[in-house]
């Protein structure tokens, strides 16, 4: 099965970026070709701009204090073992602590970095990052794999906090909806959401063995989906007529 996920807010959006971004980089750290780590360092300039929002900081940590507010409300429910609760309630305390503790934006220590903030400079431009450019990091790309996977490793090691508390909330975020079986009916589906929820997240599995890609939209009154289909000789997507079936889980 392929899963989509699609946000229904800018926060949301935010953390999905960052998560693949950091899904990326621990791809290819563990990897020794310098064509690897190339695009391991780009990756963390990249998480450096989205990170660069001002007030990513701030949403994280109000995140996780509501998660921790809403995970005290089951404490003496039956069903749930408080053990399991007590370990959650930690690593959101500890997340929330780390998070706090990082001065300014994620990775703003890695700006004091003036080999780093050259090749940042240089690695958007097409290109740009060639040898007769950058010397320093052409010599670099030759040093031994484990040299520049520990240098990775401790520049990454500086967004590491962030990391943990967007993989926490996404889970705890994902873990809080109920899959359902529906139909297209037609090749389109559009559901009503139910009121007094807000919700932040769909998330859609579709067997690929159907061939078919869904096309997302969604408020806070309505989602929509569209299957298309892509030809096997066609470099565009055309809309399917078909019935076909999926698991949609929405996330509050």
């Amino acid at each position: 099965m392929i899963l989509y996920e699609y946000p229904f807010n800018e926060r949301i959006r935010t953390y999905l970026r960052l998560e693949h971004l950091f899904r990326r980089l621990g791809e290819l750290v563990p990897r020794t070709h310098p064509i690897d780590h190339h695009y391991a360092l780009a990756t963390i300039f990249e998480v450096m701009d989205v990170a660069a929002r001002a007030d990513l900081k701030s949403d994280v940590m109000k995140d996780l204090e509501k998660q921790k507010q809403l995970l005290n409300g089951y404490r003496g429910n039956p069903a749930i073992a408080e053990g399991v609760l007590d370990e959650v309630l930690g690593t959101i305390d500890r997340c929330f602590g780390a998070v706090n503790s990082q001065p300014g934006k994620a990775g703003q220590s890695l700006t004091e970095n003036e080999w780093l903030m050259s090749v940042r400079s240089r690695i958007g431009i097409p290109g740009g990052t060639c040898e007769f450019d950058l010397p320093a990091y052409y010599a670099w790309q030759h040093r031994e794999a484990g040299k520049r996977q520990d240098d990775l490793e401790r520049w990454a090691g500086t967004l590491a906090p962030l990391a943990e508390s967007i993989v926490l909330l996404l889970k705890l975020l994902r873990d809080s909806g109920t899959p359902q079986k529906v139909i297209a009916s037609n090749g389109q589906l559009q559901q009503s959401l139910p009121q007094g929820r807000t919700f932040q997240l769909l998330r859609l599995r579709l067997d690929p063995a159907l061939k078919l890609i869904p096309e997302i939209s969604g408020n806070r009154l309505m989602v929509s989906v569209r299957l298309m289909r892509q030809e096997e000789a066609a470099d565009r997507l055309h809309a399917s007529n078909d019935d076909a079936p999926f698991e949609l889980t929405l996330c509050s």
